[in-house]
């Protein structure tokens, strides 16, 4: 999915390049040295260059300084005498077999040999090796993940992969260039040598969207590591593919409309999306059954995560809920996205399962105070708070079986408001049992949900107001929603025989909660696929804490099956995002 970063473009020699204008600019000829020392590891590393070659010493921190010293003085005298040979034309030169003198100073002052080396390496102290000075910088700002994606498109933006060591990313600084080739038929023809690319600047930002004038052209990111004062050295990516043509309109822009500005205290913007999991789009049934009317292109995941990166950055969003989020997915592509856009995220994977659910939440907004994330079927077996639910259900032992080889999550996060301290909001998120006989096993996992989201807000964050985002797999004739809506499921409900009678377990289920509210409102439809269209996701609110603001219209119809229906090259998920702006009521 990304071009990653070249190890040489990580390697000592480029890393060193900033320390020696450094060095030139405080009129010293000191080479540069880097030392990494990081409290708790065990070990520190010192690289620079010695005699010709480049050194990456590991050493342990507990270690006297004159043990490293005396290494430092044997690996020159062996490299000298090495050099000198291979030099030698006719008559080998005289060589000294004496050690070179190695010392390091700090403020002028020779550091004891006895001092231990997590303590002797500072930054500016000069290392000499003979007639050779070192200037030490420990722990400079440094690019450890630096990665460009595949797949770039006019109109979407370009999101890097950073993770910067000793620094910050918010403070990073960046540029971006678009490739341009003199000669066009050389371009065409793959032959193009590096000296004949020219590139020009285009961008100083994190994030790049190229222009239809972009199509065609490879882009360069040259970004700056920086910690406060301290830079470290910079890096090249280039783009391994050129920028191709979007899709044109996609059935998002227009809702991008309606979140143009992001909303400020009492509002917030919630969003709740199931993506699409890449491991089942890219089955057989899914391509040949489920969606054989979608191009196989934009079935692709670099295609579908340029829509996804896109349509989630225009909703301006406070908090987003996604599920089916493949695992590589968050960690490569949506993580280092959402966050260039001031979202961080945490993850709850599915046991079995490479996917699972992405809670994200703006940070100048809220902080994550705690999380409180469970498997369903497990909550049910081991936690006593669910003792009589397990008690009913354990009648059917066919039931129960189904139920707990399900590996349905639930993902609780605890924010809170940066706004004012101590006031917190409860974020669930969720994706229940998808098979369309399954009501009763939906059932028994939203009396497991709402029961533990009971008990979280209880014991965590008393009086916090619940936000209850997911994929239901849930109609609104359902139990799930008679559950939730009118806080009790009677058992004559027809969902507790769904899956027929040898499964059936009647029961009257009563929620912890008082009634809540489908913020999104009625909706014809937030799934859309050739053999099924229907309303399956929904944001909850707990009305007498939270009323809504506003509901940021779906696509139209006409928008929706343009190409017959979803996904396709204008949306990346047979599902609808829910969005909506909540005015959270001062408690």
């Amino acid at each position: 999915m990304f071009n990653k970063l070249p190890a040489a473009l990580l390697s000592f020699p480029g890393r060193l390049l900033s320390v020696s204008r450094a060095c030139r600019l405080l009129g010293s000829r000191m080479e540069p040295a880097l030392v990494r020392c990081v409290p708790g590891e065990p070990k520190l590393t010192i690289s620079f260059s010695l005699a010709g070659s480049q050194k990456h010493m590991l050493r342990e921190q507990s270690e006297p300084l004159g043990k490293v010293l005396a290494r430092i003085a044997c690996n020159f005298t062996k490299g000298k005498a090495k050099k000198t040979k291979r030099n030698a034309e006719q008559q080998p030169a005289e060589t000294s077999s004496e050690l070179a003198v190695v010392k390091l100073f700090l403020d002028g002052s020779e550091v004891e040999a006895t001092v231990l080396n997590s303590e002797a390496w500072k930054d500016g102290a000069v290392l000499q090796v003979g007639d050779v000075k070192y200037l030490i910088t420990r722990n400079a700002p440094t690019f450890t993940t630096a990665e460009l994606p595949g797949s770039l498109l006019a109109g979407f933006p370009v999101c890097p992969k950073l993770e910067v060591e000793f620094g910050d990313l918010q403070d990073c600084e960046f540029m971006w260039f678009k490739e341009k080739v003199p000669n066009i038929s050389v371009q065409a023809s793959g032959d193009a040598a590096a000296e004949d690319i020219t590139w020009t600047e285009v961008a100083h930002s994190r994030v790049y969207v190229p222009s239809n004038q972009d199509i065609g052209c490879k882009l360069k990111l040259c970004c700056t590591p920086i910690d406060g004062r301290r830079s470290g050295q910079p890096i090249e990516l280039v783009s391994t593919s050129a920028v191709e043509a979007g899709p044109g309109v996609c059935t998002f822009d227009t809702r991008h409309a309606y979140t143009a500005k992001h909303v400020d205290w009492p509002f917030m913007r919630v969003v709740s999306y199931n993506i699409l999991a890449d491991i089942y789009a890219q089955t057989e049934l899914s391509k040949t059954v489920l969606y054989p009317y979608c191009a196989p292109y934009a079935l692709q995941l670099d295609y579908r995560q340029n829509l996804i990166k896109k349509e989630l950055a225009g909703y301006r969003a406070d908090i987003v809920c996604l599920q089916e989020v493949d695992k590589g997915v968050f960690l490569d592509s949506l993580t280092p996205a959402l966050d260039a856009f001031g979202l961080d995220g945490v993850f709850k994977v599915k046991e079995k399962q490479h996917e699972g659910l992405a809670t994200f939440y703006r940070r100048t907004k809220f902080k994550l105070v705690s999380r409180h994330d469970i498997t369903l079927s497990a909550a049910l077996t081991f936690d006593p708070i669910h003792g009589d639910l397990l008690e009913r259900v354990s009648a059917n032992t066919t039931l129960k079986d189904r139920i707990l080889k399900r590996s349905t999550s639930l993902q609780v996060s605890v924010l809170e408001d940066l706004s004012q301290a101590g006031r917190k909001v409860c974020v669930a998120n969720t994706h229940l049992y998808w098979h369309p006989q399954g009501g009763n096993v939906r059932l028994v996992q939203m009396g497991v949900a709402l029961r533990h989201l009971s008990h979280v807000i209880d014991e965590v964050a008393p009086g916090a107001p619940l936000v209850f985002c997911g994929d239901f797999n849930s109609s609104p004739t359902s139990g799930v929603l008679q559950l939730v809506t009118e806080a009790v499921v009677p058992q004559q409900h027809a969902d507790w025989s769904s899956s027929g009678p040898e499964e059936s377990c009647n029961m009257e289920l009563p929620s912890t909660f008082p009634p809540l509210l489908s913020a999104c409102g009625p909706l014809a439809y937030t799934n859309y696929v050739g053999g099924f269209q229907g309303c399956l996701d929904y944001i909850f609110i707990q009305p007498e804490s939270m009323q809504v603001e506003q509901v940021i219209p779906l696509p139209s119809h006409e928008e929706v099956t343009t190409y017959t229906a979803l996904p396709s090259v204008a949306h990346p998920s047979d599902h609808i995002a829910l969005v909506c702006d909540l005015h959270w009521k001062p408690s």
